[in-house]
């Protein structure tokens, strides 16, 4: 079942307004951070709550908070990722829609405990709606005394800028985004140094996901122990906050909820929250299974970037560690359900093109291992395979995985390989045959 806590409110009407969201409880959360707690308290309960990084990486919040050096004399920002260009995601958007005020909330509070008096949203460009509800939530809560000087009669000065991306998918990628917000080509930098160290405009910066922060304020508000109440926390973990010692890793833990967007030829494909640790059947089920005369293949667990997983999986809990142990990931929490009449072929070269054009460019295996996979998938799609292409497929992977700059180019493999993996005999018959077994797609041979 759900578990409405990021989306708490989201069916309500007029929530996305500040009146039904104070009404609601909005803001309190900010109020008590201000004035009950330090910025240190704040970043010690993100902490021990093992919030993680909802954008993908599934990096500790709070550790990722604690790297900030808040007696630097330079200023600290704060970045919020709202760039989802993540074919299949679209959990961000529904939560900027639906419940702004929540995140205009969660940035404030993170502002407060690294100490930054201005944080910038990093927009996609495309998501109109989502624009003009945080541009209106920004406009209420500076009306109302939340952003500005001396917020809720506080010593804290904050202000929040909302920059617009241009749809490059590489934005996604937290250095790239920052060169962007600078004004330059998005290209990612190289690392060391981190962002938490000389982030934008050379300083400490914090750059978190949307679904990241609308989580801040309810930790804030109920405690760490409130927010591990529900998912699959690790007991290490919990131990070690009962005795005031350092956890002993926050590898295997996943606590909280999870926004899921999930897609696929389904009954009622949408945005769902669940707790962490929830069955991926239990996911299948919300979302109405599969429509009639179709039958399930396999499942993209965390958005394009994460390895297909066969049926096989379908009961696995969904956690960090499960879907690693499984050679996926929970990625950007983009579910979809891929049903026997999807030609898995296809579905592959179709990633793949989205990985060559979104490609920035700046490293060779990325920019050149990219165009090569595309053009011999689609030859061996298309009925025009020559011999060698199959491990033609596997040498250019070869050469891509593990050698590319950033995150991006290690994407193009992830889909093929899986794919290779879960459909042999799929793959062979397209090139044995060429065409495709699903409806015995003809191609004309050009060439």
């Amino acid at each position: 079942m759900q578990e409405f806590r990021v989306l708490m409110g989201h069916d309500t009407p007029g929530y996305a307004s500040i009146g039904v969201y104070r009404d609601h409880g909005g803001y309190e959360a900010l109020r008590k951070a201000l004035h009950q707690m330090t910025p240190t308290e704040v970043t010690d309960e993100v902490y021990w709550s093992g919030l993680r990084g909802r954008g993908g990486a599934g990096f500790c919040t709070g550790m990722k908070w604690r790297f900030i050096d808040r007696s630097s004399p330079v200023p600290k920002y704060v970045v919020v990722n709202a760039d989802e260009g993540e074919p299949g995601t679209f959990k961000d958007r529904f939560i900027m829609e639906h419940v702004p005020h929540r995140v205009i909330e969660g940035i404030l509070i993170a502002c407060h405990a690294v100490g930054a008096a201005k944080a910038y949203i990093y927009l996609r460009g495309e998501l109109a709606l989502c624009r003009e509800r945080l541009l209106t939530a920004i406009e209420e809560a500076r009306r109302a005394g939340l952003l500005g000087a001396s917020v809720l009669g506080s010593d804290f000065d904050v202000d929040i800028a909302l920059h617009r991306g241009a749809g490059a998918y590489i934005c996604g990628e937290e250095t790239a985004l920052l060169d962007s917000l600078e004004g330059r080509r998005a290209q990612p930098r190289l690392k060391p140094p981190f962002p938490a160290q000389a982030g934008l405009y050379g300083c400490p910066t914090v750059v978190n996901n949307i679904e990241t922060l609308a989580n801040v304020p309810l930790i804030v508000e109920h405690g760490a122990e409130w927010y591990r109440s529900v998912g699959a926390p690790n007991p290490a973990v919990d131990a070690a906050a009962r005795t005031g010692g350092p956890p002993s890793g926050f590898g295997p833990d996943s606590p909280g909820t999870r926004v899921f967007s999930v897609s696929g030829k389904l009954n009622n494909p949408g945005v769902f929250e669940v707790p962490m640790g929830t069955p991926m059947s239990a996911l299948f089920g919300l979302a109405g299974g599969l429509r009639e005369g179709l039958e399930l293949r396999a499942v993209i667990p965390g958005g394009s970037s994460a390895p297909m997983i066969g049926p096989e999986h379908f009961e696995i809990p969904l956690t960090f560690q499960t879907l690693a142990d499984a050679g996926s990931m929970l990625g950007s929490g983009a579910v979809v359900f891929i049903d026997d009449q999807t030609c898995p072929v296809d579905l592959a070269l179709n990633l793949v093109e989205f990985y060559e054009h979104e490609s920035c460019g700046k490293c060779t295996p990325c920019r050149e291992g990219g165009q090569w996979m595309r053009k011999v998938i689609q030859r061996i799609a298309h009925g025009q395979c020559r011999e060698g292409d199959l491990e033609l497929v596997r040498h250019v992977s070869d050469g891509i995985k593990g050698k590319c700059f950033c995150a991006l180019g290690e994407s193009i493999p992830a889909p093929v390989n899986s794919s290779l993996a879960l459909f042999p005999e799929h793959w062979q018959y397209h090139i044995e045959h060429g065409s495709c077994p699903i409806g015995a797609k003809e191609y004309s041979h050009v060439g």
